[in-house]
């Protein structure tokens, strides 16, 4: 009988293995850079990337992802602008899990973009808001460091926004950690 049990437990520990390499869930958070298309050539701003996604399967879940982006730019001698740019995006994500280190995954995200422009003046404070459409189609590539820990090694992404009646075509590269929670 024990050595039935043994048998049993051996011929059952790689799909508890392989069960462990998908989590339930992954909240990322780090740097990220994002080169904004503008009439100026482009403006490169710094900021911060964060998303929380839920798996359903081993091998895809969905994700919502947000980031913000800032910079200061010269309107004109003497006139400086602040900039701020907000994603606020979710989609499906499709991970391939069959390495215990390397785990790739791309992604298609919709959602909406938003930008800020403050100047000081003559005549004072000059705010400019605007709302628009989003979407970004990425990828990346995740190291796993630990077992509920795993570095960004990059995730890239092409973002496409609809500021006014143009498209804007910007490009988004983030870096940071990945916590695991839970296994599938």
């Amino acid at each position: 009988m024990r050595k039935l049990f043994f048998m049993v437990l051996l011929l059952a520990m790689p799909f508890a293995a392989q069960a462990q390499d998908a989590p339930k869930a992954e909240i990322f958070g780090g740097y990220s850079y994002l080169h904004a298309d503008d009439d100026d050539g482009g403006l490169d701003l710094h900021g911060w990337n964060a998303s929380a996604a839920i798996n359903f399967k081993k091998w895809g879940g969905i994700v919502a992802d947000f980031s913000g982006h800032y910079d200061t730019a010269t309107l004109s001698p003497g006139v400086r602008a602040d900039l701020s740019a907000y994603l606020f995006l979710v989609g499906p994500r499709f991970t391939y899990r069959e390495s215990k280190v390397l785990q790739p995954f791309g992604h298609v995200l919709l959602g909406a973009a938003r930008s800020y422009v403050k100047t000081d003046t003559v005549v004072g404070r000059v705010t400019v808001d605007d709302s628009a459409f989003a979407m970004a189609i990425g990828g990346g590539l995740d190291a796993k460091i630990i077992d509920n820990l795993a570095i960004r090694l990059f995730q890239a992404d092409y973002v496409l926004t609809r500021f006014g009646d143009q498209t804007q075509n910007n490009f988004r590269l983030s870096t940071g950690l990945v916590l695991r929670l839970g296994s599938q």
